[in-house]
């Protein structure tokens, strides 16, 4: 959704090939700050709207379905969030939350450069 209200504002000033080329270059160095900051973190979490890493995460079952999710020291996967560190994070959600322990490994995880594509 948002992706979509900012495609419109930029509409009006660059043609189609551009906007596809600036999504694809802000899509690629979102992956390549991933790449790098992803040693940091313990956990990845996924909701229905964002993608997380984080240090800390907390779930907490409420009333009629819904699920509180408490990240903190946290990374946000946002390509027009202007700071993706964040302090801390409460999520509210009644879908699916996938939270994976990322493995500890003595060596660095090595991630490509570039992101497969299918």
């Amino acid at each position: 959704m948002r992706l979509t209200r900012r495609r419109e504002k930029l509409v009006g000033m660059m043609s189609d090939d551009d906007i596809e080329r600036f999504e694809e270059e802000r899509e690629l160095e979102l992956y390549r700050e991933y790449r790098d900051v992803l040693p940091m973190f313990t956990y990845v979490i996924e909701t229905e709207r964002r993608f997380y890493l984080a240090n800390q995460v907390t779930l907490t079952p409420l009333d009629a379905g819904w699920v509180q999710i408490d990240l903190a020291d946290a990374w946000v996967w946002d390509m027009f969030r202007p700071a993706r560190f964040v302090a801390s994070v409460r999520v509210m959600t009644r879908r699916d939350v996938n939270v994976e322990e990322l493995a500890k490994r003595d060596e660095p995880t090595t991630i490509p450069d570039t992101p497969s594509t299918p």
